[in-house]
C-alpha cells in the first residue's frame, strides 16, 4: 500500500508556481474540447479557485454556458529528461463566468509577469470582449508524479499517483 506524503498545501504551492494548464469543456454533442490557457490562482486567504482570461467569442465560453462541468490539467514536464512522462495535477469542477472588471481577479493577474502582460492592453471598464472564467474545483485533486523522484518512479510508475483534498476552509 502506498502512503501519500503530500498534502493540499504542497500541491497548492506547485499550482501557484505555474501559469499554464489545459482546460477541457464539453461540446454540445457531448465530446470533449481541450485548450491550453494561462491561469491565476485565488489569494491564499480566500476560497481556492483558478481564474482564466479569455474572449467571449471562443467555444469554451459557449460550452461553459451550456454545461459548467470542466476539467483542468496542469502539466509538469521534465525539461531535461524529455523521455520521462510529465507529472500532472488534475482538477475537476464547475466553471462560471465573471465580469472582466473584477478588481480582485485583475490584482491576481497583476502579480505574475506573464499574466500581467496579457491584461496590459485591456480596458477593464469598457471592454466587453473579454471575460474571466472562475473554476471552483471539486475537493479532490488528482496528482501524478508531482513531487516524486523520477528515478524512484522508474521502478513502478503506478506509485506516482495520489490525491489530496482541499480543506473546507479553502
Amino acid at each position: 500500500m502506498h502512503i501519500t506524503k503530500f498534502n493540499f498545501s504542497f500541491v497548492e504551492r506547485k499550482i501557484r508556481k505555474k501559469t499554464f494548464g489545459i482546460l477541457t469543456t464539453i461540446n454540445s454533442d457531448g465530446t470533449p474540447h481541450a485548450t491550453g490557457i494561462l491561469y491565476g490562482v485565488s489569494k491564499p486567504d480566500t476560497g481556492f479557485a483558478l481564474y482564466l482570461l479569455t474572449s467571449r467569442n471562443y467555444r469554451k465560453i459557449r460550452n461553459i454556458q451550456r454545461n459548467p462541468k470542466v476539467s483542468f490539467i496542469i502539466p509538469f514536464p521534465h525539461h531535461h529528461l524529455r523521455f520521462v512522462p510529465s507529472g500532472t495535477i488534475t482538477m475537476n469542477g464547475l466553471a462560471k463566468l465573471v465580469p472582466v472588471n473584477s478588481e480582485d481577479i485583475i490584482e491576481i493577474f497583476s502579480e505574475k509577469r506573464i499574466l500581467k502582460m496579457i491584461i496590459a492592453d485591456i480596458d477593464f471598464e469598457k471592454d466587453e470582449e473579454y471575460v474571466f472564467i472562475k473554476i471552483e474545483p471539486d475537493p479532490k485533486i488528482l496528482c501524478y508524479g508531482v513531487g516524486f523522484n523520477i528515478w524512484k518512479l522508474r521502478g513502478s510508475h503506478t506509485e506516482g499517483g495520489y490525491s489530496v483534498t482541499i480543506p473546507p476552509e479553502r
